[in-house]
């Protein structure tokens, strides 16, 4: 039963406004708010009798923001039970919300369907948050990214990971991760660079396995995300027909020239790969990591760099991704400034964001602030077209035409 209060009307008022279809926010442009939806936008808007009124003085407001790429859950619980591992993402949902983050997309972890669980929640109003689309596990090989503790299957038999190798496992897993309540599916297309077992410019599964998986998830109705870095797994991933490539940061032209071809899209994560790289000679840092991938970084820190700066070179359809979880949740609007310096304009890292999120999540109700779009909306302090540190000073967010953060905020 939904504990969602209705959303009051409301009219908005900030210093300026960009609705993420033009190019550039616009002065004095307010917001009437009705049924959490938007109901009107204008210069000269009155309010109805008795209408609540919120000023943003000094605020850009914009559409809620979409990370299409974290892991609420804390990993390093993976295995105490799971009523604590569910708990550990409570106040990373609140952090996201917080920082004007309305919609994520929770892109598994190894073992249960528990972000489910948290979808339900948010949606029933029992935990304030991110609305929630869910890849409940990373499918992966034995012996892959997702085989998260492979040293307990070969003593005890006790597998860490929803793993499946040969096309009839990979199309059961499948359809196990549906019947769990999945809205994605996310597969390990190659290695990663915490894996125990491989290496981020490994492959992980065959072009046959991955066919067979992207066209039994199709079947269902669900889009399939690949954790990917190199060429070849990026490319057998795009021709067996998935809707994003999660990283990619090793992939050249001709890989993105395929996914532009494809129409595939890529979710860059870009923040967390600098967050280690700039980390590398932090002893302090990594005695405190949770896992040891220092050596596997330091490897390939000089082909990360150059491949960050690779994407903004090209058409590629470029949704905003963190991979948070990975390093703490308040960090993840660190993403755009890092973006922008890696060759992105804050045009489109912002529409990475907003209008080009809701594309990949097949959302045409979020990421605009237009006419019947949903009320998702953030008002940052300053200008993000003018610095793009602004996306870090959330001062007001609503979700669905409440307002959730701000004075009078009601959660």
């Amino acid at each position: 039963m939904s504990r969602v209060p209705p959303a009051p009307a409301l009219l908005l008022r900030p210093d300026r406004l960009w609705d993420a279809v033009g190019e550039a926010p616009v002065d004095g442009v307010s917001v009437l708010i009705r049924d959490g939806r938007i109901a009107a936008l204008g210069p000269n808007l009155t309010p109805d009798p008795g209408m609540e009124v919120i000023d943003m003085p000094g605020c850009t407001l914009l559409p809620g923001l979409i990370d299409c790429h974290v892991h609420l859950l804390d990993e390093s619980a993976e295995t105490a039970p799971a009523a604590y591992q569910t708990l550990t993402a409570v106040p990373a949902l609140r952090t996201l919300l917080d920082n004007g983050f309305t919609t994520v997309r929770d892109l598994g972890s190894a073992h249960l369907a528990l972000n489910v669980a948290l979808r339900n929640a948010v949606e029933d109003g029992l935990v304030p948050g991110p609305r929630i689309l869910a890849a409940p596990n990373i499918l992966s090989p034995r012996g892959g990214h997702g085989d998260k503790r492979p040293e307990l299957s070969q003593r005890y038999g006790t597998q860490i990971g929803a793993v499946a190798d040969g096309v009839d496992e990979v199309r059961r897993a499948v359809r196990e991760q549906a019947r769990a309540g999945a809205d994605w599916i996310k597969f390990a297309g190659g290695g990663g660079f915490s894996s125990p077992a491989d290496s981020p410019d490994s492959t992980a599964y065959s072009q046959a396995e991955m066919d067979a998986l992207v066209s039994t998830a199709d079947d269902l109705g669900l889009p399939c995300a690949t954790h990917a870095f190199s060429d070849r797994a990026v490319l057998r991933a795009v021709a067996a027909g998935v809707r994003s490539v999660e990283h990619g940061c090793f992939a050249t032209s001709r890989t993105y020239t395929a996914m532009e071809e494809a129409g595939t899209f890529l979710v860059p994560t870009q923040y967390v790969q600098t967050y280690f790289l700039d980390h590398l000679d932090d002893e302090t840092f990594w005695s405190r990591a949770t896992f040891s991938a220092r050596s596997v970084y330091r490897a390939h820190a000089a082909d990360m760099r150059h491949g960050l700066r690779r994407p903004a070179r090209t058409s590629v359809k470029v949704a905003f991704g963190t991979d948070a979880g990975m390093f703490p949740y308040a960090d993840n609007w660190r993403e755009f400034p890092v973006l922008v310096r890696n060759g992105f304009t804050a045009l489109r890292a912002l529409r990475a964001a907003t209008s080009v999120a809701a594309e990949l999540l097949d959302r045409p109700d979020l990421g605009t602030v237009t006419p019947g779009s949903t009320a998702d909306l953030v008002a940052v302090q300053g200008d993000p077209f003018q610095d793009i540190t602004a996306t870090g000073r959330a001062h007001y967010v609503l979700q669905a035409g409440r307002l959730v953060k701000g004075p009078g905020s009601r959660q």
